[in-house]
């Protein structure tokens, strides 16, 4: 008899803990900023990557708009900003190039680094766009 009391005050007591932390789990705004400020990142990223590539139409697949056959694409804090990773190709039949765009805190883009041969010549001459082979 003892233990049956002892298991459902203990059941109980679980079960109270349990919902008073999945409460406080639901109801903190930290995550919710957090992830708005992560789309903010990669919205300003993808707007960067668009102007200043300026190829004409592309296929973007980043954090917001990923596809796990292309490859994995991250959006993390820097030390002074945001870092983006993703893939971008000039259509159908182009290979996708990786990308990492840097960002500051205000969202302006810092450094853009490309993997893409066909834009080789454009790297030398620009301080903030590095293109690899």
């Amino acid at each position: 008899m003892n233990h049956r009391i002892g298991r459902l005050i203990f059941g109980i007591g679980a079960g109270l803990v349990i919902a008073f932390l999945a409460f406080r789990w639901i109801e903190d705004p930290e995550p919710r900023i957090e992830r708005q400020r992560q789309e903010a990142a990669v919205t300003a990223a993808r707007q960067s990557l668009i102007a200043k590539l300026d190829i004409g139409q592309i296929e973007i697949v980043d954090p917001l708009a990923p596809d796990r056959q292309v490859g994995k694409t991250y959006v993390y804090r820097a030390q002074d900003g945001w870092e983006v990773s993703g893939y971008y190709r000039r259509g159908p039949s182009d290979l996708w190039h990786p990308f990492l765009a840097t960002l500051d805190n205000s969202l302006v883009l810092s450094h853009l680094k490309i993997s893409d041969s066909a834009l080789l010549d454009r790297g030398s001459g620009d301080g903030l766009l590095e293109v690899l082979p």
